[in-house]
């Protein structure tokens, strides 16, 4: 690799460290090794360009981003909130097991942990520590973890991106999400319930079961907004693209038409909002989309491969430096970020190993959602501080039981790739 190359990674690190944003970063690196290159500047442009109005598949995310933000304004999360207690609140530690379960249940909607964090957890977190049940950094650090599960269970925007730089099947990932989401929603649960037995956490008033029907028909056009996108793929009606497009309208419908929680107003706002979230990963990912052109000149992935095959690397090593590597830099990185410019450096190596590109790309999402609850800079420890107003240390100290059973469900994912793919396999995948 050139010294062109070393100045701007170096470039890169320097700009994060002084607060420009990493798309920036990437884009001004980019330029600047063309530059150095003597070569022609305008065509990190024409790859930035190139790849954004050249991918059909880019199109999900601004779709799964509106259908998150409508359903956050609108009264779907509050009657989603109220069909999750009704069917675990009256457990110990009944408030945290609606924190997982609700995430469970809203991440077939939005594809996004900060949408997750954001919207729902707001809301459970302001029940949790009403009266003193819980406290704040407690109801923050549950959040932080279970809305971990929502880009792993589909829709997934991080599965998309990855779909962007391996050629993968939406689809074939999507399905490969299910089953490591509901282990991870299952050991937050396990966990939750020891913590809850431990500080002798409340009880929760148990909802008379005459009253079910009618709070789970309340919640029902809620809950099927993931049935429909999961149809509407897997029974080859739309693609996932598509099957994005049809959840964001039945949100702006449900919201808007059925339960009329959403003004024209408010639907206004929401779609100002998407815009500005989306604007936010479209340029992360045109500077990403610069900068690999400079890595594949550069050859960075043969050359890992090269020297990763010196070591006589075997698939089960290879994966655990992988999780290693991605865990350290989950603290320090932002995950698209990852998935965009690290990520693709491994895969030539995975696939030459024999590693399936469907089960690579979960353990790459699982792996990237953990580091967003990691100290120091996991963004969504900022985020539910912000709404706990806890100090940051509490929540982290809370937080740890939960990150150490979550990388235990990493392993795992990570040693048993037939969990991952039994799934996709059941409906073709011949991977």
């Amino acid at each position: 690799m050139s010294w062109e190359f070393g100045a701007a990674v170096a470039l890169i690190i320097s700009s994060a460290i002084i607060g420009l944003p990493i798309g920036h970063a990437m884009l001004a690196s980019s330029v600047f090794y063309l530059l150095l290159q003597g070569q022609d500047m305008s065509i990190a442009f024409e790859q930035m360009l190139t790849g954004l109005y050249g991918s059909y598949v880019l199109l999900a995310i601004p779709l799964f981003i509106f259908a998150a933000d409508l359903m956050n304004v609108g009264s779907l999360s509050d009657r989603l909130l109220d069909f999750c207690r009704a069917l675990v609140g009256r457990f110990r530690g009944g408030l945290g097991h609606v924190n997982v379960v609700s995430s469970l249940i809203f991440s077939g909607m939005s594809g996004s942990a900060i949408a997750d964090a954001v919207g729902m957890g707001r809301i459970i977190i302001n029940l949790m520590t009403k009266d003193g049940k819980y406290p704040g950094a407690y109801a923050g650090a549950i959040t932080a973890a279970s809305a971990i599960i929502g880009p792993i269970i589909p829709p997934s925007i991080p599965m998309v991106l990855y779909a962007l730089v391996s050629d993968t099947s939406i689809g074939f990932l999507f399905l490969g999400g299910v089953v490591p989401g509901l282990i991870l929603g299952v050991l937050l649960m396990a966990m939750n319930a020891w913590q809850a037995r431990i500080h002798d956490y409340p009880v929760e008033d148990p909802v008379p079961l005459r009253e079910m029907p009618r709070i789970t028909l309340r919640a029902v056009p809620a809950l099927l907004m993931p049935v429909i996108l999961l149809v509407g793929i897997y029974g080859g009606i739309t693609t996932p693209t598509e099957a994005a497009a049809l959840a964001a309208l039945y949100a702006f419908l449900v919201s808007t038409v059925f339960y009329r929680s959403v003004t024209l107003r408010m639907a206004y706002q929401t779609v100002r909002q998407s815009a500005k979230s989306t604007a936010a990963v479209g340029f992360l990912i045109a500077g990403a989309l610069a900068f690999n052109y400079v890595v594949t000149i550069e050859q960075v992935p043969n050359v890992i491969r090269g020297a990763l095959g010196e070591t006589e690397l075997t698939r089960w090593s290879f994966l655990l430096m992988v999780n290693a590597m991605l865990l350290l830099l989950g603290c320090l990185l932002e995950a698209n970020a990852i998935l965009l410019v690290i990520v693709p450096i491994f895969l030539p190596t995975a696939v030459a190993l024999g590693v399936d590109p469907v089960h690579f790309g979960v353990i790459v999402v699982v792996n990237t959602m953990i580091g967003l609850a990691t100290p120091p800079y996991g963004l969504l420890l900022f985020v539910v501080t912000s709404i706990t107003r806890s100090p940051i240390r509490d929540t982290i100290r809370h937080l740890l039981p939960f990150l150490a059973i979550m990388i235990a469900g990493l392993a795992i994912i990570t040693f048993l790739p037939e969990l991952v793919l039994w799934l996709p396999r059941l409906y073709g995948y011949n991977g």
